[in-house]
């Protein structure tokens, strides 16, 4: 089975954001769609070892910030390659505002927002579904979504030619 076909999947790019016990916190997710349109509701996939998952299990609420293709690198290396368990990543971060949830989304780069309340989880393994009812949600700005295959084509930097060798990570480009 080549697993390299799901990279044909059109994903989007997010930056799924929570709040617990007053600690703000967001991660790179690819997984978002809209599910009902009455009442309009969305669902997430989030790796059940993200930091985050766990904060929107104890809340029931989430944000998405839906990143554009004026997105760079550095934001995919922020909210992607740390864990919010170990860094606060939205110290000294200042591109964001509060939705009225009491949660954040990122105004840089993104082309709308969206915060939702969790009506359902569901356990797939590896990662959770959660399902929410939007409340709130804005366009920000005309710039196209960047899908999956356009961070790979046009913002993740390309691997530098390397005398190591070993396996290379198809996502972050760490060789093991």
């Amino acid at each position: 089975m080549d697993t390299n076909a799901l990279f044909k999947i059109g994903y989007g790019l997010y930056v799924l954001t929570a709040n617990d016990n007053g600690k703000d916190n967001g991660c790179i997710i690819n997984t978002v769609m809209q599910v009902t349109s009455d009442p309009c509701q969305v669902a997430i996939a989030v790796n059940k070892k993200n930091f985050t998952t766990n904060m929107i299990h104890n809340t029931r609420k989430f944000n998405i910030s839906v990143l554009s293709e004026n997105t760079k690198f550095d934001t995919f290396k922020h909210f992607g390659f740390q864990s919010g368990a170990e860094v606060d990543k939205f110290q000294n971060y200042t591109d964001i505002e509060r939705t009225p949830n009491g949660l954040l989304y990122i105004t840089r780069d993104t082309n709308a927002f969206m915060s939702a309340y969790v009506q359902q989880e569901i356990d797939l393994g590896t990662h959770i579904l959660f399902i929410g009812q939007l409340v709130a949600s804005e366009i920000l700005s005309d710039t196209p979504t960047v899908t999956y295959d356009y961070y790979q084509k046009n913002i993740k930097p390309k691997p530098e030619a390397s005398k190591k060798s070993g396996w290379r990570c198809k996502i972050c480009n760490y060789i093991y």
